[in-house]
């Protein structure tokens, strides 16, 4: 049992955040119980593998948390969405959407999938993202016809985006994490002068895989409305005009709707792909310029900017709460020699490589139900991650499958969050059973990129090796 500590408290950790505990509080609380049955138990003079040393590297860890460059980008990627939350950037964008293409068949839900795209990144949250998309677009496609099962689970589908549309926080925290682990498994395999992992890897890596999930989305969403027009009807544009109280023509509406968002996202993403500013500084831009769009919009008052600072800081602090208590959690972990157990096991699986992906890739979607992507970034992937790098699995691909399948999880029934976001701004009238029937055709196909992705890692790997 004593050989087994480091699954024991892993186990621990999932049991304690299952109870509702704290994340912060329960990875630290857990890891110093655990800590200190070690030490116990050797002054008692029981044979356990517990290296105490381990833990004299906590102020060091601690002094990285708070000096890390990288991680400056998430309090600025948290302003940049709260800013463009608040100040209702996200409302104007949809009216835009839905008058462009609600006269088709099934255009408000191609309009939803586009926007829910912007919106994923600019915010990078998968909560923020789906509930307000469920407030602003859910009431109108009701109204409008649409079957509950297909609004809803366009709205969910569009709302998990967030993990993998650049700038996404998802992709900042987990950049910064398989970074450390990917110098950890080349210092391991006697690689004295290690490559780099950069956050922008990913943020490129996750271009095209994410688009070509978009891209699915809206095909199906036209499929449908073609194949079954009862579900998805067109709109006309005059009588959405009207009930917007815009007069006159509709160009001026569109391109104050579309083009500040869209030029911000731009200029975000741009001066990352150009090469003219870290990830760390283009947050910096996208927060500055969400903070004029919101001026420009006149609507920023006094309670509305107090409101965004303390979203901003919330969300922050809890962030940098979780990291610390990670971090403790990491060292506890591998003072029971956890990092030799997962090896040892890995190597034991058969088919090498891939059966440890397919293990990994198991557990993190699991997980995915009870635990949200900071903890799974900060708990599971520091675990896996070096072992897996140092079987030579590519860093950027690893990042991609990894944000790719907790997307999927998020949206499997019935622990996954979009579905509880949702249904906690959803009608009565809507049934939970139609949106869980509403997201299986985008579990399916969420699982067809994932498994795209596996046979082809060209799709994650080339843009960067190109760039």
């Amino acid at each position: 049992m004593l050989d087994y500590m480091p699954f024991l408290l892993f186990a621990a950790v999932c049991a304690v955040l299952m109870l509702g505990y704290p994340v912060a509080l329960s990875l630290a609380g857990t890891a110093l119980i655990f800590a200190g049955l070690g030490l116990g138990l050797d002054t008692m003079g029981v044979a356990v593998s517990f290296d105490a040393g381990f833990l004299s590297a906590m102020p060091n860890r601690l002094y990285g948390i708070m000096t890390n460059q990288t991680l400056l980008a998430v309090p600025l990627f948290v302003l940049m969405g709260v800013l463009l939350e608040k100040s209702r950037v996200a409302e104007t964008l949809l009216d835009a959407m839905a008058l462009l293409f609600g006269a088709l068949r099934g255009g408000l839900g191609i309009s939803v999938t586009l926007v829910g795209m912007l919106l994923a990144a600019s915010t990078g949250i998968v909560g923020a993202t789906v509930v307000t998309m469920g407030l602003l677009s859910l009431p109108t496609m009701l109204k409008r016809g649409y079957s509950p099962a297909l609004a809803t689970g366009t709205i969910c589908a569009t709302g998990t985006l967030g993990q993998i549309i650049p700038p996404s926080i998802a992709l900042v925290l987990l950049g910064d994490v398989l970074s450390t682990a990917y110098q950890q498994a080349q210092l391991a395999m006697g690689v004295w002068s290690p490559k780099t992992l950069s956050v922008g890897d990913l943020f490129i890596g996750a271009l095209v895989p994410g688009l070509v999930l978009v891209a699915a989305y809206i095909v199906f969403v036209a499929l449908i409305a073609w194949a079954r027009p009862s579900l998805a009807p067109p709109v006309e544009r005059q009588q959405l005009m009207q009930e917007m109280n815009h007069q006159g023509s509709l160009w001026p509406l569109l391109l104050r709707g579309m083009l500040p968002p869209v030029a911000l996202i731009v200029a975000v993403l741009g001066s990352i792909l150009g090469g003219f500013a870290t990830p760390t500084e283009a947050s910096a831009v996208g927060a500055f310029g969400a903070l004029l769009l919101a001026m420009a919009k006149r609507s920023l008052d006094g309670p509305t900017l107090k409101a965004v600072v303390q979203t901003t800081t919330q969300v922050t602090s809890m962030v940098f709460l979780i990291l610390i208590g990670a971090a403790l959690f990491s060292l506890v972990f591998r003072a029971y020699g956890g990092e030799e157990l997962v090896t040892e096991l890995f190597e034991s699986l058969p088919g090498g490589v891939l059966g440890a992906m397919i293990v990994v890739m198991l557990v993190i979607f699991l997980l995915g139900f009870i635990l949200d992507f900071i903890e799974i970034t900060f708990v599971v992937v520091p675990i896996v991650g070096p072992v897996l790098l140092a079987m030579g699995v590519d860093p950027i691909w690893l990042g991609i499958m990894i944000a790719v399948n907790l997307q999927t999880s998020f949206l499997t029934p019935p622990f996954g969050f979009a579905l509880f976001y949702l249904r906690g701004v959803t009608p009565d009238s809507v049934p939970t059973s139609a949106i869980y029937k509403g997201v299986i055709p985008f579990i399916l196909l969420q699982l067809t990129m994932l498994a795209t992705l596996a046979l082809f890692p060209e799709l994650a790997t080339w843009l960067p090796s190109v760039l």
